[in-house]
Protein backbone atom coordinates (compact mmCIF):
# COMPACT_ATOMS: atom_id res chain seq x y z
CA UNK A 1 0.00 0.00 0.00
CA UNK A 2 2.94 1.96 0.73
CA UNK A 3 4.13 1.80 -3.08
CA UNK A 4 0.77 2.81 -4.44
CA UNK A 5 0.63 5.64 -1.87
CA UNK A 6 4.27 6.72 -3.27
CA UNK A 7 3.31 6.26 -6.92
CA UNK A 8 0.34 8.38 -6.55
CA UNK A 9 1.89 11.03 -4.11
CA UNK A 10 4.68 11.22 -7.27
CA UNK A 11 2.29 11.55 -10.43
CA UNK A 12 -0.13 14.33 -7.99
CA UNK A 13 2.54 16.89 -6.81
CA UNK A 14 5.27 15.24 -4.93
CA UNK A 15 7.73 15.10 -8.25
CA UNK A 16 6.63 18.87 -8.26
CA UNK A 17 7.30 19.16 -4.69
CA UNK A 18 10.99 17.19 -4.75
CA UNK A 19 11.57 19.10 -7.86
CA UNK A 20 11.68 22.56 -6.29
CA UNK A 21 13.59 21.26 -2.91
CA UNK A 22 16.80 20.61 -5.19
CA UNK A 23 16.39 23.64 -6.72
CA UNK A 24 16.16 26.07 -4.01
CA UNK A 25 18.94 23.47 -2.47
CA UNK A 26 21.56 23.67 -5.37
CA UNK A 27 20.61 27.61 -5.33
CA UNK A 28 21.26 27.63 -1.50
CA UNK A 29 24.53 25.88 -1.79
CA UNK A 30 25.92 28.67 -4.26
CA UNK A 31 27.75 29.99 -1.17
CA UNK A 32 29.24 28.65 2.05
CA UNK A 33 27.12 30.07 4.46
CA UNK A 34 23.94 28.35 2.24
CA UNK A 35 25.50 24.71 2.19
CA UNK A 36 23.64 23.86 5.43
CA UNK A 37 20.30 25.22 4.37
CA UNK A 38 20.57 23.59 1.15
CA UNK A 39 21.54 20.09 2.73
CA UNK A 40 17.91 20.19 4.70
CA UNK A 41 16.24 21.45 1.16
CA UNK A 42 17.92 18.28 -0.71
CA UNK A 43 16.61 16.02 2.72
CA UNK A 44 13.43 17.62 2.64
CA UNK A 45 13.29 16.70 -1.24
CA UNK A 46 13.88 12.99 -0.87
CA UNK A 47 11.69 12.56 1.81
CA UNK A 48 8.72 14.34 0.07
CA UNK A 49 9.43 11.56 -3.11
CA UNK A 50 8.31 9.04 -0.77
CA UNK A 51 6.28 10.27 2.30
CA UNK A 52 4.12 6.97 2.39
CA UNK A 53 6.06 4.30 4.77
CA UNK A 54 8.96 6.86 5.82
CA UNK A 55 9.26 9.77 8.65
CA UNK A 56 11.34 12.18 9.42
CA UNK A 57 12.99 12.00 12.99
CA UNK A 58 15.24 13.46 15.51
CA UNK A 59 19.02 11.30 14.85
CA UNK A 60 21.25 9.99 17.56
CA UNK A 61 21.77 12.82 20.18
CA UNK A 62 19.06 15.25 18.76
CA UNK A 63 18.15 17.60 19.39
CA UNK A 64 21.61 19.13 20.26
CA UNK A 65 22.89 22.59 20.64
CA UNK A 66 23.75 23.35 17.29
CA UNK A 67 20.28 21.73 15.75
CA UNK A 68 18.76 24.09 17.74
CA UNK A 69 20.72 27.35 16.97
CA UNK A 70 20.72 26.15 13.57
CA UNK A 71 16.61 26.00 13.39
CA UNK A 72 16.14 29.01 14.94
CA UNK A 73 18.24 30.18 12.59
CA UNK A 74 16.31 28.41 9.81
CA UNK A 75 13.01 30.20 11.08
CA UNK A 76 14.32 33.67 11.63
CA UNK A 77 15.81 33.65 7.76
CA UNK A 78 11.84 33.04 6.80
CA UNK A 79 11.81 29.23 5.87
CA UNK A 80 8.77 29.06 7.62
CA UNK A 81 6.79 29.89 4.25
CA UNK A 82 7.56 26.41 3.45
CA UNK A 83 5.34 24.74 6.07
CA UNK A 84 2.98 27.81 5.53
CA UNK A 85 2.64 26.42 1.68
CA UNK A 86 2.45 22.30 2.93
CA UNK A 87 -0.34 23.16 5.58
CA UNK A 88 -2.27 25.07 2.56
CA UNK A 89 -2.01 21.99 -0.04
CA UNK A 90 -2.84 19.67 2.86
CA UNK A 91 -6.28 21.68 3.76
CA UNK A 92 -6.43 21.39 -0.12
CA UNK A 93 -6.31 18.01 -0.25
CA UNK A 94 -7.91 17.08 2.57
CA UNK A 95 -11.61 18.44 1.30
CA UNK A 96 -12.06 15.16 -0.58
CA UNK A 97 -11.99 11.67 1.24
CA UNK A 98 -9.31 10.46 -1.22
CA UNK A 99 -7.29 13.35 -0.55
CA UNK A 100 -6.98 13.00 2.91
CA UNK A 101 -3.99 10.54 3.44
CA UNK A 102 -1.90 12.90 0.71
CA UNK A 103 -3.71 16.26 3.27
CA UNK A 104 -1.86 14.22 6.26
CA UNK A 105 1.47 13.86 3.97
CA UNK A 106 1.29 17.50 3.69
CA UNK A 107 0.77 18.19 7.51
CA UNK A 108 3.57 15.99 8.71
CA UNK A 109 5.69 17.26 6.02
CA UNK A 110 5.03 21.15 7.68
CA UNK A 111 5.82 19.92 11.05
CA UNK A 112 9.44 18.65 9.66
CA UNK A 113 9.40 21.44 7.56
CA UNK A 114 9.48 24.08 10.52
CA UNK A 115 12.66 22.24 12.60
CA UNK A 116 14.78 20.31 9.68
CA UNK A 117 17.81 20.31 11.30
CA UNK A 118 18.69 16.85 13.26
CA UNK A 119 16.29 15.20 11.61
CA UNK A 120 16.85 11.98 9.60
CA UNK A 121 14.68 9.76 7.42
CA UNK A 122 13.52 6.56 8.88
CA UNK A 123 11.51 3.38 7.57
CA UNK A 124 8.94 3.03 9.45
Amino acid sequence: MNTFGNILWLILGGLIIAFIYYIVGLLMCITIIGIPFGVQLFKLGTYSLYPFGHELVNGPNEPGCLSIVMNLIWILLGWWEIAIIHLICGLICAITIVGIPFGMQHFKMALNSIFPFGKEIKTK
